[in-house]
Order: C-alpha cells, then structure tokens, then sequence
C-alpha cells in the first residue's frame, strides 16, 4: 500500500512500575533518518528501537521521543555512610564539651550533611525494560504507518488522476499528429501554385517532401513510451514497500517523452497539449516526493 512520508503516531501504557509514552513524527527525507530522545538512563534503548523502526520504516525524516516514568522507588537504595556519621558525630560531641553548649544531634541531623545518605539505583534490568517499552512503541508504529496509509492513498488518488489526464491529451497528440502532415502537405501545394500557377507539379517530389517531414514529426515511439510509463506508474502503488524513489525516476522519463514530443511538433495545437502534460508532470512530480 502507498505510504506518504508525513506521520505521526503515539501510544502510552501505565503498569504499577511504568509509565511509558512513545510519539512518533516524520516528514520527508529521501533516506530513513530516525532521531530518538529517550532518557539519559535508558539510553541503551535507542539501538533497539532503531533497529525496530527500519524494519517497518523505509524513508522518511523520523523522530522517535520515549517517555519513561517510574511509578516507585523500589529500585533505589540509600546507603548511610556509618564511618563518615560517626565521625561528624564525635566532632558534634566535641563542639558540645568544649564550649559546654548542649549537644542536640539526632539522625535528621546527621542526615543533612553531605555524603552521610548516598542514593544508588539499582542496575537497570535492560531485558524487562524493553519489554515493558516495546509493545507501546509497537501500537505507535502502528498509528504511525496508519496515517501515513491514509496520506499516501490520497496522493494515489491524486497522482492517478493527473496521470489519466496526461492519457488523455496523449491520445488527442496520436490523432493530431497525423493531421499535422496531411495539413502540410496541402500548405506545400498550394504555396507551389501561388508561385508556378498552373505548371504541373511533380507529385513524386511532393509526396517525398510530404514523408521527410512526417518522418521529421512523427512522435508514434514517445506516445507509446508516454502510455508504458503511465502504466508502470499506475501498477507500482500495487507494490509492496517503497516506492517513491522508483516512481520519481519514471516521472522523469515521462517528462522526457513529452519535451521530446513538443520539440518535435510546431503544430500550435499539440504544443498546447504538450504544455498541459508538463504542467501535469510538474504536479506528479510534487506530490512523488511526499511518497515513501
């Protein structure tokens, strides 16, 4: 199914430990780039979501932000330093015998000096972690791709649209084409009568006048190339995966058999066409660019 590169998707989950929240956006790059913001302690997780990601994600400028929020502290400790305690305690002893003042120390006290409490986390069990956090980050994919699902067939819809049309002005060129000779060929002799009057006219030299300039305009070879690769284009949203970089390639090739045609052509009508398929072309091309 057609993708658009633009994206976005979030997901949240709560258990009586975690609180996590995953938000993904993306706009239009021609590579996938991911970014992740996640917090500093759980850093090893931006290899794992990377990894995750490319697997679901083929382009797109993509930035992934993982909340992560402890709902208690039963993976911190707090360690008392009892050396260091017994120390200020026996300094507070001394204060209070030597200046005979009353010595009124208690934990509270004890607990307000520097580096009595030290606070330590205990070491992060990165498997449950990533248990806990990929199920979400799935479901945000998920909603994610889904958008993106939903742009993209609106810009096949679009782009599908402007590619009948160019069909049609196509098959208007193919009709035309020949008139183009026919109406040349009539220009010639009538020209040749206005200077010779009524001297006959070699039809052999006209008829050989006439193929040298069909042969000169002929553009049977473009509009069937034009036809192949509106077929092509048409057929690649059928494709699994990414298709935006193979289809602006065929855009260019499309674009190329129309310059090629209006090169060609003088005839005032078929340059009009040739005008409104490049217009067309121009807003295919657009609307590709946003295509995954």
């Amino acid at each position: 199914m057609t993708r658009s590169m633009t994206g976005f998707g979030r997901a949240q989950s709560e258990s009586t430990e975690l609180s996590i929240s995953v938000e993904l956006k993306s706009v239009n790059h021609r590579y996938f780039e991911l970014s992740t913001r996640v917090p500093r302690q759980y850093s090893f997780l931006e290899e794992r979501i990377k990894s995750y990601l490319s697997t679901r994600v083929a382009r797109g400028k993509t930035e992934c932000s993982v909340s992560i929020l402890e709902l208690n502290a039963a993976d911190v400790e707090v360690q008392v330093n009892h050396g260091l305690a017994k120390a200020y305690l026996t300094a507070l002893q001394d204060l209070s015998d030597t200046y005979d003042i009353r010595n009124d120390a208690s934990s509270m006290t004890l607990a307000r000096f520097n580096d009595v409490l030290a606070v330590h986390k205990v070491a992060t069990d990165e498997e449950a972690i990533w248990a806990a956090v990929l199920p979400v980050l799935t479901e945000a994919t998920d909603k994610f791709i889904a958008m993106r699902e939903k742009e993209g067939e609106k810009l096949k819809a679009d782009i599908c649209e402007k590619a009948d049309h160019i069909l049609e002005l196509t098959k208007f060129v193919e009709a035309r084409s020949p008139e183009t000779v026919r109406e040349y060929n009539e220009k010639i002799k009538a020209r040749i009568r206005d200077l010779v009057g009524d001297v006959k006219v070699d039809e052999q030299r006209l008829l050989t006048e006439a193929a040298i300039y069909a042969d000169k305009v002929a553009v049977d070879e473009e509009t069937v190339r034009l036809h192949s690769h509106i077929d092509q284009l048409k057929s690649m949203f059928e494709d699994e995966g990414a298709v935006g970089r193979k289809m602006d390639f065929l855009v260019q090739e499309i674009n190329r058999e129309a310059n090629t045609i209006g090169s060609k052509c003088s005839d005032l009508e078929i340059t009009s066409r040739v005008l409104e398929i490049k217009g067309d072309v121009e807003k295919i091309r657009e609307q590709v660019q946003n295509i995954e």
